[in-house]
């Protein structure tokens, strides 16, 4: 169970919790790295190639998939039958100067105790070159990408079920750290501890319900420290 102290937005726990379940894009970064703005120009690019739309409508069209089917990929896959691994490539194509590396970041994540796990929507390639820019690349036991989960995206339940079937992870010992609010309902629903990292997107509170978070914060190192410190 857990006691949630809502003052200090720092969660302690009745019963352990050793599996931490990291998000990839504006979590273990900031977001004011812009890196995922790259991607996302990337994709408005790729919709507007392909339909031959103007900018505008092409936006439009990408917004839509990504509410609807959880990524726009799943959305150009089951409207235009997009080759998901020419997507990923093209979306991906992108300048990771922004992205330095993070001593503060790494201490912390060196501090936790237990298996560490990165869980994302993005694909394995792009998700290792970006840790490897943060200097973190070899603190987790893996990367569950898109691939594992079959092209299904975060925040669909299977893909979570699948998640912690494949690594034999008990929900109730795991905490999930993620920007986008709606990703942390099945985690929560699941009995996993949920640390939501605000970055003050419109996307990442879509979906909010203050019910499925435990913990609240802006900067995903700060908190840690402040958490192993507490």
């Amino acid at each position: 169970m857990l006691d949630f102290k809502k003052q200090s937005f720092h969660p302690t726990f009745d019963d352990p919790r050793d599996v931490w379940v990291f998000d990839l894009d504006n979590t273990l970064y900031a977001a004011e790295c812009n890196l995922f703005s790259q991607i996302d120009q990337k994709i408005g690019e790729y919709v507007q190639t392909l339909l031959g739309l103007s900018p505008e409508e092409a936006r439009k069209v990408q917004k839509h998939y990504l509410l609807e089917h959880g990524t726009t990929l799943k959305g150009l896959m089951a409207h235009h039958s997009v080759d998901p691994y020419h997507y990923l490539d093209s979306v991906h194509d992108i300048d990771f100067a922004p992205i330095e590396r993070d001593d503060h970041l790494r201490n912390a994540i060196e501090r936790l105790e237990g298996r560490k796990v990165v869980f994302t929507n993005a694909d394995e390639k792009y998700a290792a070159q970006v840790l490897k820019r943060l200097g973190i690349d070899d603190q987790f036991e893996d990367i569950f990408d898109i691939h594992e989960a079959a092209l299904e995206p975060k925040p669909k339940p299977e893909v979570y079920d699948k998640f912690v079937g494949k690594y034999g992870i008990d929900p109730k010992r795991a905490v999930m750290f993620e920007d986008m609010a709606r990703n942390l309902v099945p985690a929560h629903a699941m009995g996993m501890a949920t640390v939501w990292i605000n970055t003050g997107s419109i996307w990442g509170q879509a979906d909010h319900d203050p019910e499925t978070v435990h913990a609240e914060t802006d900067n995903l190192a700060t908190w840690l420290h402040a958490f192993l410190n507490r």
